[in-house]
């Protein structure tokens, strides 16, 4: 029997195109998560770079059409690396105003998630797979977001790696760009040394402002995943840092 999750791939960036901030991997989902794929994913799931598996609802200029997708206008959050959707999912919750939209490269937290979106019958939450940047890049326009969410990236501590971190002059403006003025980017990390480059990129940037001057006292709005726990029971440090698009 072939798997809902066999037909899910990534593909791979041309010579020319940015670097990708993820590495690909597969992993086994089990029978529950297979079963919410196969059910959730063609009601809230989209490809970011296969059409056929889970086309992109578009416009006549071939943007993400985001009252399409959520079958309403609302101010739309970006989730870039959503994981296994813990915080995604709760801060929908609290959060029905608004359309929270998780890119997630990774099969086994978008079959997580689209399970807990089902579980407490969330209707602001739509799920994309595939390469956040690139997304943002081509589909979404500028000043379309009312806030981006980049919660624990990967690290990617060796300094020869250190180019495929998202937290970069480049992608900030990237983000920035896509911002609503008066909008947020908050980031969060429990590797300190990535937190401190994160803070002197955003810091550069002339289109934000942080309003903290410097860390954001942790916001009582993003939850605590297992995952972060995992980092504080090792004595990890969180921080957050929290800007605003002010041109």
């Amino acid at each position: 029997m072939t798997l809902p999750s066999a037909a899910f791939r990534h593909t791979n960036a041309a010579p020319y195109e940015p670097l990708r901030t993820f590495h690909p991997r597969r992993s086994q989902l089990g029978p529950g998560r297979e079963d919410a794929l196969a059910r959730l994913w063609p009601r809230w799931g989209f490809s970011v770079h296969d059409a056929e598996q889970g086309p992109m609802p578009q416009t006549a200029d071939g943007l993400l059409d985001v009252p399409r997708l959520f079958g309403r206008e609302a101010p739309l959050v970006l989730e870039i690396g959503s994981g296994m959707g813990e915080t995604t999912a709760a801060m929908a919750a609290a959060d029905p105003a608004r359309d929270y939209l998780a890119v997630e490269a990774h099969l086994p937290g978008i079959a997580h998630l689209l399970g807990l979106v089902e579980a407490q019958g969330l209707e602001n939450v739509r799920v994309a797979h595939g390469d956040a940047l690139d997304l943002v890049r081509h589909r979404l326009p500028e000043s379309s977001l009312d806030a981006v969410h980049v919660f624990f990236p990967d690290p990617w501590p060796k300094a020869r790696h250190h180019k495929r971190r998202i937290i970069q002059p480049a992608h900030v403006a990237l983000l920035r760009s896509r911002l609503v003025v008066g909008g947020t980017l908050h980031c969060a990390t429990d590797w300190v040394e990535y937190a401190d480059a994160m803070l002197e990129v955003l810091d550069a940037d002339p289109g934000l402002e942080n309003p903290s001057g410097g860390f954001a006292p942790r916001p009582a709005h993003r939850p605590v995943t297992k995952f972060e726990r995992r980092g504080l029971d090792l004595g990890h440090e969180v921080r957050d840092l929290v800007v605003r698009r002010c041109q």
